[in-house]
């Protein structure tokens, strides 16, 4: 019976195995220096010499962004780490039903748990990340360690009680510290996010320029969208030198730039929907051009947007195919003959070619899209614009919404919740994943739980803090707040009552709890990661290879990160001839941890047809319980997968 590795994927491992399908011959075999197990590994050199057209002689010049540091911040980021996430039902509300998820912890480590969990799901991500000015604190990530020392630390060594450090000026790396510190992270994030996915940061003029650079290299220079100018200080920092700021930036960037599901755009108003002048069976519309009129988009930086589409004379539409009815041929060109392209693929023409129409204007025919007022119910909505001047934006907003919920100003310069409003309508939708990994004192978690009471939607959340200790003789702290975490978890818990008792959507499914996990050293001993180093006088004592504090449903929710399931999914608890069977999202997962299993339970587990079934790897009555239970499993469910820890 194959084992659960029970750590974070090694993303090195994986990038390489993406490299070997393209360049085969850059990737070969090489032994573990610690292990003395083969793993891949490319050979470098190799593969420069397939990227040139020229022999490649030592270093070349290229455009590029780099600081000490950096090549060891990929390498923690690609390192696996042996870390778990456990359940804490007592700090959760809701902890069976609801969908959203409190992780407290280092954000870098829940990135890495999340990764084969939320891989490509998550639609939008706010962060408000430290902005390294001098007087606040970076993430005090170790780089002095290769990823196998890195994993050993973890099995073996709690996680360090100060997780942060000051970057004063004093310190030589003052920039590149920052920027090791969120490189690791948004390489990480990036992969989280679904196609349409969009990321949104938080940050000042100190390290607005670096941001811009560090993210173009991660998303793609095609991939930044805009740094907005927010206005969150109307009055001005006067202790600036020179200019009182005003604002702050908010840098945005895409998974794919091509997508135009990324972006959304914010309700209109007053005169703007005066626009809609044409009306249908549908509504009130207005023509925009399906011309893509910036012509760094053309048949050569996008070949798939550039073809042809068939016009109908008689009633102006629009088709993909040539036939007796659809006779003239348009392309995406300029009334002087310039190539540019279609805003819309053949796929979106395919599905929704019933919005295009065409008209004929100076013997040419042109090609629009219909732009519906209320589209599904919904108000027309326009882009957002760049800069934001809005008062409730600003940070006295943002103080306000916290003094209300707790009768005092428990935290500084939290962030308006009107922001946090605007920002997940135009970055996400119904039924969408939203990701804060810098929660603080969870503004996006109160933002989109109040968004969702007014729209009837129902995004989800997931919140990640470091429980990172308040300042001594600080309001929180006298409050009884003794970390940043413990604040941000009693914030959503106050939040969500408070918008229960007000008046909200009837379709807002009303869920405003939250499950905490708290990030953790593995379940497993040592003996589970390095069996080699087991002297004959250890093994009376490391038959069970489980830690003794660690209860069933912590083994259970480490089962489902390192399966990649969804953390939210409904669990059940049941008693099966005295053991205590889990099932999630029914039979999904069916895990037992118990010792004792006899070969009539697992015949019963069986008879569930369970996509996936684990056992603790020592809890069987006997060895021939365990031997039997594949050929159990092959006889009564073949298609489960079968596993132990």
């Amino acid at each position: 019976m194959d084992k659960l590795k029970m750590h974070s994927a090694d993303l090195s491992q994986d990038n390489i195995a993406k490299i070997r399908e393209l360049f085969p011959g850059c990737v070969t075999e090489a032994q573990d220096e610690t292990t003395g197990k083969l793993r891949l590994a490319v050979d470098f050199d190799q593969l420069r010499q397939e990227l040139s057209d020229a022999i490649v002689e030592g270093p070349q010049e290229r455009y590029r962004l780099d600081w000490p540091g950096k090549r060891e911040a990929l390498a923690l980021a690609n390192a696996p780490i042996a870390k778990t996430l456990r359940p804490c039902r007592e700090e959760s509300i809701d902890f069976d039903t609801t969908q959203n998820l409190f992780i407290e912890g280092d954000n870098l480590e829940a990135l890495k748990l999340l990764q084969e969990n939320y891989l490509g799901k998550i639609k939008m991500i706010y962060i408000d990340p430290p902005y390294n000015t001098g007087n606040d604190f970076v993430y005090d990530d170790d780089f002095s360690e290769g990823s196998s020392e890195f994993l050993e630390r973890s099995n073996q060594t709690d996680e360090e009680g100060n997780r942060l450090v000051a970057n004063t000026t004093a310190n030589g790396r003052f920039h590149s510290d920052w920027l090791s510190m969120m490189y690791a992270r948004l390489r990480l994030a990036k992969s989280l996010l679904t196609e349409d996915g969009a990321v949104f940061i938080s940050i000042d003029d100190n390290e607005a320029s670096s941001l811009i650079k560090v993210g173009r290299e991660i998303f793609g220079d095609e991939n930044f969208v805009a740094q907005l100018a927010v206005q969150l200080n109307p009055r001005g920092r006067h202790l600036d030198r020179f200019i009182a700021n005003t604002h702050e930036s908010i840098v945005i960037f895409v998974r794919d730039g091509l997508n135009s599901d990324c972006i959304g755009g914010l309700e209109k108003e007053g005169r703007m929907a005066d626009e809609y002048n044409r009306s249908d069976s549908n509504g009130a519309y207005r023509l925009l051009g399906l011309r893509n009129r910036n012509q760094s988009f053309n048949p050569t930086t996008r070949p798939n947007l550039y073809y042809p589409l068939y016009v109908c004379t008689t009633n102006g539409a629009v088709s993909l195919n040539k036939d007796d009815v659809f006779t003239d041929e348009v392309w995406p060109d300029t009334p002087d003959g310039i190539k540019t392209c279609w805003t819309w693929g053949k796929e979106k023409v395919a599905k929704e070619g019933d919005l295009l129409l065409a008209e004929e204007s100076r013997g040419e025919w042109r090609i629009f899209r219909k732009d519906y007022l209320n589209k599904g119910g919904s108000t027309a909505k326009t882009m957002a614009k760049s800069l934001w001047i809005d008062k409730e934006i600003t940070n006295d907003y943002g103080r306000a919404a916290v003094k209300d919920l707790f009768g005092k100003a428990v935290m500084d310069f939290p962030k308006s919740t009107s922001l946090l409003n605007r920002i997940i309508k135009i970055g996400s939708n119904d039924g969408d994943l939203v990701l804060d990994f810098f929660a603080g004192s969870s503004s996006t978690a109160h933002a989109l739980l109040a968004l969702n009471a007014n729209e009837g939607f129902n995004r989800k959340f997931i919140m990640v803090q470091l429980p990172e200790a308040t300042a001594e003789g600080s309001i929180a702290r006298n409050e009884g707040y003794e970390t940043i975490a413990d604040l941000s978890k009693e914030r959503i818990r106050r939040a969500g009552k408070k918008i229960l008792e007000g008046e909200h959507h009837p379709d807002w499914n009303r869920d405003v709890g939250f499950r905490v996990l708290k990030i953790e050293t593995s379940n497993m001993k040592d003996v589970y990661y390095r069996p080699d180093q087991i002297s004959q006088g250890d093994l009376l004592s490391s038959v069970d290879n489980v830690k003794p504090d660690r209860t069933s449903e912590d083994l259970l929710f480490q089962v489902l990160v390192d399966w990649g399931v969804d953390l939210t999914l409904p669990i059940r608890r049941e008693t099966i001839q005295g053991k205590t069977v889990f099932f999630v999202d029914e039979n999904a997962l069916v895990a037992c941890f118990d010792t004792g299993v006899t070969e009539e339970l697992v015949k019963d587990l069986a008879k569930a047809e369970p996509l996936r079934v684990v056992f603790r790897d020592n809890g069987f009555e006997s060895d021939a319980v365990k031997i039997n239970v594949e050929q159990i499993f092959r006889q009564l469910s073949p298609t489960t997968e079968v596993r132990a820890i």
